[in-house]
């Protein structure tokens, strides 16, 4: 079945971007809570700890072209892609909550434990998030709708960011800290990854899912059709540089507060920060958008974000406010990154079909996802590189060590000066972008819709 250039309706919209709460919460709390988890709670070297996270996601990447490919050729009443939201979505959040339930106490079985529970929380995630993101480039062939449909999913994407991420540390906090804060904490978020299956599943059964049509005999056939869509390889390139750069000062917010700000409590606040500009300015970074194209919006998000991440390395040197509207800046930067970056990648899959005539949605899909998969473990990693060879001191539940200057120095430059440069990359990558002119999907062709705000 053809997928309709008109509108979808509100309740498709709004339903398919609260499945973000399933990809918002794994996709943050993991990012602010699992190396502090590690290297404070369970008592895990830093660098160890950031190969523990990397490991499990390192996995994904290689998995998610194949779920791609599997979800392009399922065939069912409830569509190609929906069965994997219902079953990967529960299965997911029952694993994340025994993610943080480690029966060993502290010490290296009980890395090991997460270690294995993150590898199986993450495959299951890779068969919920590849055929989540194909969805869009098969509810609707409008190019503008598309960008209508990113922009909800962004704004709710948002959301779920700022109320899991938010709420985590409260709840860990409130919950006496430790190993029983980390358990109710898990708990919590479990809770909302269930409601996001369960939501996104009921209220996509009438969206459009498209047609079967004919594909690549093999993986690596596809991967080669991948590799030929110049676009999508500068846009996904652009995208691990962008996860990267964000996973990393994610990584590093607890740290930041606690060893720079000197309040671990202000963590919350600073995540809040950082996260929900995106609930206001979507209707903003829609205009710069309609006036200069989605590549250049996301050329001065890119921009935006660069800026102001290397700008925070003053932070030992400005006053709390000052440091505050510098991070609400970052998330200015962030959510516009978010928008272009994520209503892009549908015109580069409308690119292919229109070049090829085949329906390989998920294959496309499970190569940005595994890219951006690999970009969300490469940050916490790099941070527990950086804070391991500033000197940084594990300690178990209960346990206070002072920090050296440079293992505080490390912290402030893991969390500014290390992600801005990699930011930065998208800048260089974003160069080579170009759909080639084709009017029906085109960057300069079709402006960008009017949008009311995500409420």
């Amino acid at each position: 079945m053809e997928a309709p250039d008109e509108a979808l309706p509100t309740r498709v919209r709004v339903g398919y971007s609260l499945g973000s709460l399933v990809t918002g919460a794994f996709g943050t709390v993991p990012g602010l809570l699992l190396l502090p988890y590690l290297t404070d709670t369970l008592g895990v070297a830093a660098g160890l700890a950031g190969l523990l996270v990397l490991l499990p996601k390192a996995w994904d990447v290689m998995l998610n072209p194949v779920v791609g490919r599997i979800s392009d050729r399922t065939q069912t009443r409830w569509g190609a892609r929906r069965p994997y939201l219902l079953f990967a979505g529960l299965g997911m959040a029952v694993l994340f909550a025994l993610l943080f339930m480690a029966p060993f106490g502290d010490g290296g079985q009980a890395g090991l434990y997460v270690a294995v529970m993150f590898l199986l929380t993450a495959t299951a995630f890779a068969f919920f998030q590849v055929p989540y993101v194909a969805m869009p480039a098969e509810m609707t062939s409008s190019y503008s709708e598309r960008t209508r449909l990113m922009t909800w999913r962004v704004a709710l994407l948002a959301t779920s960011i700022l109320v899991s991420g938010a709420m985590a540390p409260i709840i860990r906090d409130a919950m006496g800290g430790g190993l029983p804060g980390y358990r109710w904490m898990a708990l919590f978020v479990a809770t909302i990854m269930v409601a996001g299956t369960l939501i996104v599943f009921v209220s996509t059964r009438s969206a459009p899912t498209g047609a079967i049509t004919a594909s690549e005999p093999s993986l690596r056939a596809q991967l080669k059709v991948v590799a030929a869509n110049r676009p999508f390889r500068v846009l996904v390139a652009c995208f691990v540089a962008q996860s990267t750069g964000v996973a990393c000062m994610l990584g590093g917010v607890e740290y930041f507060a606690k060893h720079v700000l000197g309040d671990a409590g202000t963590t919350t606040a600073l995540f809040v920060v950082v996260v929900s500009p995106a609930l206001f300015v979507m209707p903003l970074w829609r205009r710069v958008g309609e006036r200069l194209g989605k590549l250049k919006g996301y050329v001065v998000a890119s921009i935006t974000l660069t800026v102001a991440t290397l700008g925070l390395s003053a932070a030992p040197l400005l006053p709390h406010w000052a440091i505050y509207s510098i991070i609400a800046l970052m998330g200015f930067g962030y959510a516009g990154q978010q928008l272009f970056g994520l209503s892009m990648l549908p015109d580069c899959i409308a690119y292919d079909t229109a070049r090829t005539g085949k329906r390989q949605a998920g294959v496309f899909t499970g190569v940005w996802t595994a890219g951006e998969t690999l970009g969300l473990a490469l940050g916490p990693f790099i941070f527990g590189v950086v804070l391991q060879l500033f000197g940084y001191i594990s300690t178990t539940a209960g346990e206070t060590v002072a920090q050296s200057d440079l293992a505080k120095t490390g912290v402030l430059l893991g969390f500014t000066v290390v992600p801005g440069l990699i930011v930065g990359i998208a800048l260089v990558l974003l160069r080579g972008y170009d759909l080639g002119g084709d009017p029906a999907v085109n960057d300069l062709a079709d402006p960008l819709p009017e949008v009311a705000p995500a409420r």
